[in-house]
């Protein structure tokens, strides 16, 4: 051990786990799948193959011996000598064409939902789930994933919001191609902003992620990777309709130009303009709305280490909500009728730039810059005697990552370090129309407007350590200055360990931080007559996250099959708390109190299989514990379910020539905070803990489709909410919308019952 530490060679030095290591490469890069073995007798040594970076890692044997044998099919084996004279040799081996040309050779499989290879708890939704379901958004392409919970914010707007391990999707750092994307004022309403057909895969990540992401990731990181120019296919065309009158176009159009070069240009269309009310209570079951959204991406490949992309796009919607006599151009259309109108312009460019070193693939450089403009203004009735209630808002935001990874000594020690910097500057008012005969335009402006510019320059470096049998450790550590909020510290840790080959336990802990947008936070309260009060101080939100998983790959059946049990706690050092329960007709978003608590608690078992060729089969259940501090008392958070079971069946013939889908969702009862009917007194009584609550009934919904496959064609019809289950009165008071007791924000269930569609894709290669 000491000779070996003093860095002499030894014979003998399998006893000590050292391990050659190398590449291996052909006349055009990296050559993965490549065998590299020992030059002794069949099965007396050790045999690798290499990644697809081209790389590899073989043990020595025991046997001594100073030569391995590379080869590859299509290519001619080459002997290698490795040298003797150091413990840790690295060869670059480079093998030539051996002149057969073999015929092209096509191989499906199913992938694996759960990383294998990850550190960090991740699950990959792919293309081919992504047709499970209609999938027009982003919002719908988490129908038949169990991870991610999706609910309606409110029964007017229809706008749909996510949680992960029990938090809003606020927690969760979403990420477009890896670049922080639909942050801020864009919240409320994001996950519309993505069409489904434009989506290649979706990676779902647990617990706090790198630090090379930022600092605002709490409950985790949701990646949207959209198709890529060189590898989709050259065109897909996507038209939906649904019964209630909406119908989506989608087309993904793609060249290459040269080898180096190609572009995408991905165009999104829907529009509802049919007046629906299924539950006759006088209001639209959902809004009237358009959307137009294009994103044009470049792509370029010098096949010498230089990647580079530029991506542009433009977003233009216009919503209309409310009563079903309500028209927004009519003379004082807010008061004559209850609506609600939201118009969005948005304005995004994204650029990633990556180099890597010839024949040294572990080191790069990377430079990846976004910047946004993101415009909206929106009204709501609310008083007949002020007139409507509106929130207008712009955000600029201007993000960019330097960033560089290499090796220490060898690839069992890898780092990534670099800078960052992002601006965000906020403007957004808030009024009631309501003036008072002391105001001035700058006490209007004081109670009205809210302003913040935020300039934050930042440093990170994470180191990896991968044994390259069993053990991958990630420490990573960013500090960051907010000109607001002075530094900011960000430790994150991940942490894999292969208890054995098929059983993976995986560990996380780590800090997030980020400040709250009090009102984009919670949009969905301007659907009532609730008012607004916000804190005069709030800071940033603080939080550790805390967790695990244990993965287990096995047989069922004699098929692959996985079960994967996870835990995770959030603890809050600080949180905007909204409080509904304190006094009702409010909603006071405020610091949380010194010595008070908050926190959410996930634990989910799942288990993924095919029993049967053809069939595959994932099973849930989730358990989340979800409370804060409200006025001095701990509570369950409104409209968190505290149970969810989940169960997806998929089942597709030979070719995939059919495939029929089927999925059912149970929630278990969960906590509501209703406005008074009368708008005053009433609600939860302090003091009574939560006997003293409301609580939502359990219900289950299904949703099912079937796909029908030609040569370019698809058809797929579906059905929403099989059951035609309904939330009975989702809207509080919606014969007198005017009152003080009007609330459309409490729901917790489907509100316009069963629903129907059919659609069509059509792909060229």
């Amino acid at each position: 051990m000491l000779l070996t530490l003093g860095g002499l060679p030894l014979p003998g030095r399998a006893q000590s786990g050292a391990a050659v290591r190398g590449e291996v490469r052909d006349a055009h890069g990296p050559l993965p799948g490549a065998v590299v073995r020992w030059l002794l007798p069949a099965g007396a040594g050790p045999t690798t193959a290499t990644d697809g970076a081209g790389s590899f890692v073989l043990p020595f044997p025991a046997q001594v011996s100073h030569r391995v044998i590379v080869s590859g099919l299509g290519y001619r084996a080459d002997t290698v000598a490795v040298p003797t004279t150091t413990t840790a040799p690295y060869l670059r081996v480079t093998l030539r064409g051996d002149g057969t040309t073999l015929g092209e050779v096509t191989v499906t499989a199913h992938r694996q939902a759960y990383s294998a290879k990850s550190v960090g708890s991740m699950q990959t939704i792919s293309a081919r789930d992504l047709t499970k379901s209609a999938c027009c958004n982003l919002a719908e392409s988490f129908e038949t994933n169990a991870a991610v919970e999706v609910s309606t914010s409110d029964a007017v707007s229809g706008a749909k919001q996510i949680q992960l391990l029990g938090l809003d999707g606020a927690y969760s750092l979403l990420t477009v191609d890896n670049q922080p994307a639909l942050r801020g004022l864009a919240a409320p309403y994001r996950l519309g902003y993505l069409a489904g057909p434009w989506i290649g895969s979706i990676d779902i990540i647990k617990g706090t992620g790198s630090v090379v992401n930022g600092y605002e990731g709490i409950s985790g990181q949701v990646n949207v990777q959209l198709k890529e120019p060189d590898k989709t296919d050259a065109l897909l065309l996507n038209a939906y309709v649904n019964d209630l009158g909406k119908f989506d176009l989608n087309a993904v159009a793609s060249q290459r130009f040269t080898k180096q070069w190609s572009n995408e240009l991905l165009l999104h269309y829907d529009h509802l303009g049919h007046r629906a009310d299924r539950n006759h209570d006088g209001f639209l079951d959902l809004p009237l709305a358009t959307q137009v959204n294009i994103y044009d991406k470049v792509k370029y490949l010098s096949g010498h280490g230089l990647v580079a992309e530029l991506g542009v796009g433009a977003i233009v919607e216009n919503r209309q909500g409310g009563q079903l006599g309500f028209d927004k151009d009519a003379p004082n259309a807010y008061v004559a009728a209850y609506g609600t109108t939201q118009t969005t312009h948005r304005y995004s460019a994204q650029a990633r730039t990556s180099y890597t070193w010839p024949g040294r693939p572990f080191q790069s450089l990377g430079l990846l810059a976004n910047a946004t403009s993101h415009d909206f203004t929106s009204a709501y009735s609310y008083r007949q005697d002020s007139g409507p209630r509106t929130y207008d808002g712009h955000q600029n935001t201007g993000q960019a990552t330097l960033l560089f990874q290499s090796i220490i000594g060898d690839t069992r020690h890898g780092y990534r370090a670099g800078l960052s910097f992002l601006y965000d500057d906020y403007r957004e008012r808030l009024s009631d129309h309501r003036v008072y005969t002391t105001d001035t335009q700058a006490t209007i402006d004081a109670r009205e407007l809210r302003l913040r510019t935020e300039r934050v320059p930042g440093a990170f470096a994470e180191y990896t350590y991968n044994n390259t049998r069993n053990l991958t450790a990630v420490l990573g550590l960013r500090t960051d200055y907010h000109n607001l909020y002075g530094w900011q510290v960000t430790p994150r840790f991940n942490l894999k360990y292969d208890l054995r080959p098929a059983t993976s336990l995986r560990l996380s802990a780590g800090r997030g931080f980020r400040v709250p947008n009090p009102i984009a936070d919670n949009a969905a309260m301007l659907a009532s007559a609730r008012q607004y009060y916000i804190g005069p101080n709030i800071r940033p939100e603080v939080a550790w996250n805390l967790g695990g998983s244990l993965t287990q790959y096995f047989q069922l059946l004699g098929r692959p099959a996985t079960l994967v049990a996870d835990y995770y706690s959030t603890i809050f050092k600080n949180q905007l708390v909204a409080d509904m329960y304190t006094a009702p007709e409010y909603i006071i978003l405020d610091n949380l109190q010194p010595g008070a608590r908050s926190f959410a608690h996930s634990a989910q078992l799942e288990v993924q299989a095919e029993p049967a060729k053809g069939l595959q089969v994932k099973v849930a259940y989730k358990y989340l514990d979800v409370r804060s501090t409200y006025d001095g008392q701990l509570l369950p958070k409104p409209l968190v379910p505290q149970n969810r079971a989940f169960v997806n069946l998929g089942y597709a013939t030979p070719f995939d020539k059919w495939r029929a889908d089927l999925t059912g969702q149970w929630y278990g009862s969960r906590p509501l905070a209703h406005l008074p009917e009368d708008g005053v007194g009433g609600g939860h009584v302090h003091g009574t803990g939560t006997a003293g609550l409301a609580y939502a009934p359990r219900f289950a919904t299904l949703t099912a489709q079937l796909t029908r496959a030609f040569k370019r064609t698809e058809i797929y019809a579906g059905v929403e909410n099989l059951t035609n289950f309904r939330q009975p009165n989702p809207i509080q008071d919606a014969a007198t919308p005017f009152s003080p007791g009007f609330d459309a924000a409490m729901v917790w269930g489907p509100v316009y019952g069963r629903l129907t569609y059919v659609g069509v894709r059509y792909h060229i290669d």
